[in-house]
């Protein structure tokens, strides 16, 4: 289908969670499409959205064992869901066909930053995996690395360093700069 698109002169935008970057499946398909095709990641995305031509969209309802989708016509909200994504689309990091590396801040990746912010709101390490698209011990692994930077002893410690550091400052400024280098 996709194929298909492309073949007729479409364009294929996509937005995934950073996660995606380690999949060799995922980069392997986009590989084999010919077209237009763009991909690029963020820390945290909104559930699933399909926009076509700017004329209509699918958004996921619920979860259902049919995962059905509500289609939407009207023009006022295709508007409002296409400005978003492009927001979004304008912070993501290239991934596809020209992969960028993800921008650091003090040795603090925008994942690890992300995982700082859920951590200061109080989510768990499983919380905080499924928000972000990863298992527990992948959230584990970072959540150590930032207490390891931080110097940090405790969780309760490290909420407080977190706030300390401006990790969650730099997460915004690191964000903006990032977008206006392209």
């Amino acid at each position: 289908m996709e194929q298909r698109v492309l073949d007729l002169g479409g364009r294929i935008r996509t937005l995934y969670q950073h996660t995606t970057r380690h999949s060799q499946p995922a980069l392997a398909h986009y590989e084999q499409l010919d077209g237009d095709v763009e991909v690029r990641t963020l820390d945290e995305l909104p559930k699933r959205l399909l926009v076509f031509d700017r004329t209509y969209a699918f958004v996921p309802v619920r979860r259902s064992p049919s995962h059905a989708a509500l289609e939407l016509r009207q023009p006022a909200i295709i508007n409002y869901l296409a400005a978003t994504f492009e927001i979004l689309w304008r912070l993501g990091t290239p991934l596809f066909p020209h992969a960028e590396p993800l921008p650091t801040s003090n040795g603090i990746t925008p994942r690890q930053q992300a995982i700082a912010a859920l951590l200061t709101e109080g989510l768990t390490d499983a919380d905080i995996a499924a928000r972000l698209g990863m298992n527990v011990r992948t959230a584990r692994v970072h959540i150590a690395k930032i207490a390891a930077i931080l110097g940090s002893t405790s969780r309760a410690q490290l909420g407080y360093l977190i706030g300390r550091s401006g990790i969650l400052d730099q997460k915004h400024w690191s964000a903006g700069e990032h977008s206006r280098r392209r």
